[in-house]
């Protein structure tokens, strides 16, 4: 599958700037070819809400994918109210009020650390008495790396995501009917063979003894060149082996090439080198180019160098180091003009509003002479939802 372009032909001075723009078309191949991948694999494919939450266009998710993956309540209660089909919600710890949402919410609910099932076992028992369907699982830790940044890596030495074997009590799984596992991180099926056969050598005992092995996320199903059929068959070919349900939970993949930001030039100077100042920001609307770091792509642009012009892009924020990147075009940039970053609608999005559903702390004041105390302000769903769209 070649690189898919859908927007070279949009005129970028017709949105407000800064502006996410995201094309239905381009989401709803990508959704195409996750639906394919679990009719032929036998795996249920679940959007990652962590990755992409445009609940305007839920409508495309209930009509390609099997449901929904929350990291939260929010998340969950977002899944529930406009996604359809199943919800899973996994939290690397989970609050008891939030929790008793979430077990009213969710048909899976993935339990980061054995410590966190035995204390919450008994809420679990008593609102499965409910709801018999309702299924309860473990995030394991296979201990085998595949990422390249250790902020990235799950399993990166002293990792606290999942259970790893030396942990791993087979005298607490009542109740577990399933094992979940993430270890990817815009990858492919030879990192997912590898990681597959790391959990097989540890946690093969007891595979046999489930109902359901999710995969987690981080497969890159819909970008170009991925081994889609490759990884049909060993979806296929591990849940026939060990008679279980897979799930996979690509998330960038829903929104892979689907979205762009859109930003304008608001100043160019030059401080020891050519800058320019748009009415962006690395920090405040793109955070991974600082925290992975990446590149994001500019249409038109080049790398430092390879075009006449060169420009070191910054946002408007007064971080010294909200800098986006170098970056060379073919003619000089002007204030007022547009430039346009590809791929954004997945992550950067999410990650400049509530990224995982994360509520924004409260703010209280307080008097440190009387004692006197007032919460003035909570954040809740109906902030992480109306920050979305």
């Amino acid at each position: 599958m070649e690189k898919r372009q859908y927007f070279t032909q949009f005129d970028a001075t017709r949105v407000p700037s800064p502006c996410f723009v995201v094309d239905r078309v381009a989401i709803e191949d990508n959704l195409k070819l996750l639906h394919r991948v679990g009719v032929e694999s036998g795996a249920k494919v679940l959007g990652a809400l962590k990755a992409f939450s445009c609940w305007s266009l839920a409508d495309l998710n209930r009509k390609y994918l099997w449901g929904s993956c929350a990291s939260g309540v929010n998340e969950a209660k977002l899944a529930r109210e406009y996604y359809g089909g199943e919800v899973h919600t996994y939290s690397a710890a989970f609050k008891e009020a939030d929790l008793i949402e979430v077990l009213k919410l969710s048909d899976h609910v993935v339990f980061n650390s054995m410590s966190q099932w035995q204390r919450f076992k008994p809420l679990c028992m008593a609102a499965k008495e409910k709801r018999p369907e309702l299924k309860f699982g473990l995030r394991i830790n296979p201990e085998h790396s595949e990422g390249d940044v250790p902020l990235y890596d799950p399993c990166a030495p002293k990792s606290r995501m999942g259970v790893p074997l030396a942990e791993f009590d087979t005298e607490l799984l009542e109740g577990i009917s399933g094992l979940h596992f993430h270890t990817l991180c815009e990858q492919d099926v030879p990192p997912l063979a590898r990681t597959l056969a790391a959990v097989e050598q540890k946690f093969g005992h007891v595979l046999g003894t489930l109902e359901w092995v999710n995969f987690g996320g981080g497969h890159h199903i819909t970008r170009e060149n991925y081994q889609v059929d490759e990884l049909i068959d060993l979806v296929r070919g591990f849940s026939e082996k060990f008679d279980v349900q897979v799930y996979l939970e690509p998330g960038e993949a829903v929104a892979i090439h689907s979205g762009v930001l859109v930003a304008e030039v608001l100043d160019v100077f030059t401080s020891t080198v050519p800058q320019a100042i748009l009415d962006t920001s690395a920090t405040c609307h793109m955070p991974d180019t600082l925290e992975m770091p990446y590149r994001a792509d500019i249409f038109g642009a080049g790398e430092a160098g390879e075009k006449a012009h060169t420009y070191r892009l910054g946002g408007m924020t007064c971080l010294a180091g909200d800098v986006i990147g170098d970056y060379s075009f073919a003619q000089p940039l002007e204030v007022g003009q547009r430039l346009v970053f590809d791929d954004m609608a997945h992550y950067t999005m999410v990650k400049t509003t509530t990224f995982n559903g994360i509520n924004l702390p409260a703010i209280a004041l307080w008097n440190s002479e009387t004692d006197e105390l007032e919460v003035v302000r909570e954040f809740g769903y109906g902030d992480f939802k109306t920050r979305l769209s």
